[in-house]
């Protein structure tokens, strides 16, 4: 059998070409993967925000309704935070608005904060400085 060769191995152009090819394909890979962790923390900032909120609602909707509504009349403008939000500088400050709120449009102006139902609260927790917020009406 001349002429016929068997081949053993690998040679060491194709080791240095199989190493090159799989050094390119790592690169584009490890970003994904940076970008992957990245996003990671984002969603659970949100999730943490989301669940801040949550727990703030839950707490005005569980107090009195007339607790709620004294503190509505107390601060006119629906546009001021209440004595319900959290105290200056605490880690992501929630904002707490409440207002009696205009349900039926009886005085036809379209604007929900004037010519107020009785018996109807617009209430708003927000994190401030995002557009993090949680809104909700309830009737007494």
């Amino acid at each position: 059998m001349k002429g016929v060769r068997a081949e053993r191995g690998v040679s060491y152009v194709e080791v240095l070409v199989a190493a090159a090819v799989i050094a390119a394909a790592l690169v584009p890979a490890m970003e994904s993967l940076s970008m992957a962790l990245t996003a990671t923390a984002v969603h659970e900032d949100l999730t943490a925000s989301h669940y801040h909120l949550d727990t703030r609602m839950t707490e005005l909707l569980a107090e009195p309704f007339a607790a709620l509504d004294a503190e509505a009349q107390a601060v006119a403008d629906p546009g001021a935070a209440t004595s319900y939000s959290d105290a200056p500088g605490a880690t992501r400050r929630r904002l707490v608005y409440l207002s009696r709120y205009d349900g039926d449009n009886a005085d036809a102006d379209a604007d929900p904060f004037t010519g107020i139902d009785a018996g109807l609260l617009w209430i708003r927790v927000e994190i401030e400085n995002t557009v993090q917020a949680q809104e909700t009406l309830r009737g007494q």
